[in-house]
C-alpha cells in the first residue's frame, strides 16, 4: 500500500476529505519524527512500539579482498509490534 493508498483508505474510514487526512498523516509523523529525534520511543497502542536503538560499533571483513573495516556506531529505528499483532501474523492474518 502506497501513501495514496493509505490516504484514500483513511479518508473513506473517517469520512473525511483526503487533504484533511493527509495533513493529519502529516501532523502525526511530523511529531513522531521530533520524538525519535529526542531518542524516545513512541507507543501505539494495539500497534506496538517504535523506538531508537543504539548499534554498537563492530569489525566487518570484506568477502572478496579480506579486508577488515571498522562500521561506527549508528541509531536506528525500530518496531516492536504489540503482543496482538504478533499472535495475528503468527495465525496468518486470521483472528
Amino acid at each position: 500500500m502506497n501513501n495514496k493508498d493509505f490516504i484514500a483508505t483513511m479518508a473513506s474510514r473517517t469520512d473525511m476529505r483526503n487533504s484533511e487526512v493527509q495533513r493529519l498523516v502529516d501532523t502525526f509523523v511530523g511529531a513522531m519524527g521530533d520524538h525519535f529525534m529526542d531518542g524516545d520511543a513512541v507507543l501505539l497502542p494495539n500497534l506496538g512500539t517504535f523506538e531508537v536503538k543504539k548499534k554498537l560499533e563492530r569489525i566487518i571483513v570484506n568477502p572478496s579482498t579480506g579486508q577488515r573495516m571498522l562500521v561506527p556506531p549508528k541509531l536506528v529505528l525500530g518496531f516492536k509490534p504489540s503482543v496482538e499483532w504478533k499472535g495475528k501474523i503468527k495465525k496468518g492474518g486470521n483472528s
